[in-house]
């Protein structure tokens, strides 16, 4: 996002959309809020610690905010905007700077926090402010557009300190109870509780356009400036980062359709943001879809799953290797296909059934990597090894 596009983030209904989704982010901080008057809102410390339980039980939703809470912070991202445009700044007036806030946790006794890419895009200071100590300047680690993910690291004492625990998002099924805590419309520290709602086949589009898989949908409400807070499970575990809600036409206030990042996911793109400042990830270049039923019964394909290969990137892996894309259109159920292309069913001796499938295993690679792949070329199958390339800033960069 440029730097003008960032003032449009910083007002309070105005949260950018992503895939017909809404980022959570950029709750205006200065000037109107749209309503005519100003709210102050005065915050009290969160108490350091919990009550103690039972090992093993699961804790109420107070006890949860007691342990966690301590480590959210309100992350305030400030863009100076400049125009080329000299009707707009013909006498070189100084630009104004534009805040926005998000949220954020620690992960660490040396200072990093975790939030969404989103946040602080764009942003020329970054500050963190804790409930327990003074507003921090924070440097930027490394940031992952392709996840929303981004570490930040303050400079402050590991005392001070309260870091959240990742759990394990594959754990998460539908019906678990969570708590999301974060700083939504600039209230900070707010929890709010509900459910897992769905984990299969739920996918967000991330700020640059590729797609995020096997996201948590929740019904916990979370609104604009939840984001890059976490979300929680019934042992005060960051099960994933919330990041985007699907609101209802002509709001974009939470109808009970959030959406988290899953933790990971967070914990290997930190991993390598703290490691290395940036995260590269292997790209083969097609557009694909996945090999339904119905589609492989109406038009007799010689497997009823996998990845139909629609198009083919120019100068990209797929290219190189041989791969074909599809040369007649065809509709089947609402959804159209692009079809005689080669069809992907294994990577590296493991099946793939679906678009997502496809993604994780050339998640387990690099660029440069060399794959076989198993493909139906028409009726006849044959293996194809392909050298993965670099993922570009966009799929159409």
């Amino acid at each position: 996002m440029n730097r003008r596009a960032f003032s449009r983030a910083a007002a309070l209904a105005a949260a950018s959309l992503l895939g017909g989704l809404v980022a959570l982010g950029g709750v205006a901080i200065t000037g109107d809020l749209g309503g005519g008057t100003t709210t102050v809102v005065r915050t009290s410390p969160v108490p350091a610690s919990a009550a103690p339980v039972a090992a093993g039980a699961p804790l109420t939703v107070g006890e949860i905010y007691a342990r966690a809470a301590p480590a959210v912070v309100q992350i305030t991202s400030t863009a100076t905007l400049n125009d080329d445009n000299p009707t707009l700044f013909p006498f070189d007036q100084p630009a104004a700077p534009q805040q926005a806030l998000g949220s954020g946790f620690v992960i660490d006794k040396t200072g990093h926090i975790v939030t969404n890419y989103h946040v602080i895009e764009g942003a020329d200071q970054i500050e963190v402010s804790f409930s327990n100590r003074d507003t921090l300047r924070a440097t930027l680690v490394g940031s992952d557009p392709s996840t929303d993910i981004a570490v930040l690291r303050v400079q402050a004492s590991s005392r001070s300190l309260t870091p959240l625990v990742f759990g394990d998002s594959g754990d998460v099924r539908v019906g678990d109870p969570v708590v999301a805590i974060g700083n939504p419309f600039g209230l900070a520290r707010t929890t709010t509780a509900g459910i897992v709602s769905a984990v299969q086949e739920r996918t967000i589009t991330a700020p640059n356009g590729y797609p995020i898989d096997h996201v948590i949908q929740t019904d916990a409400q979370i609104n604009s400036g939840n984001s890059g807070g976490p979300l929680l499970n019934s042992s005060a575990e960051v099960i994933g980062v919330n990041s985007q809600i699907a609101p209802a036409v002509g709001s974009t206030g939470n109808v009970g359709i959030g959406f988290a990042v899953p933790s990971n996911t967070v914990k290997e793109v930190v991993a390598q943001l703290i490691a290395t400042g940036k995260v590269d990830r292997a790209y083969l270049g097609i557009a694909g879809a996945t090999v339904t039923e119905e589609l492989a019964r109406t038009f007799r394909l010689p497997v009823d799953a996998g990845v139909l290969v629609q198009s083919v990137g120019e100068g990209t892996a797929a290219e190189r290797a041989g791969l074909r894309g599809g040369t007649s259109d065809a509709v089947v159920a609402g959804e159209s296909y692009s079809l005689g292309g080669d069809l992907i069913v294994a990577v590296a001796g493991r099946k793939v059934d679906s678009l997502e499938e496809l993604r994780d295993e050339l998640g387990e690679h690099k660029p440069g990597d060399k794959v076989r792949m198993q493909i139906y070329r028409g009726t006849n199958s044959r293996t194809v090894t392909v050298t993965l390339g670099r993922q570009p800033s966009s799929p159409g960069g």
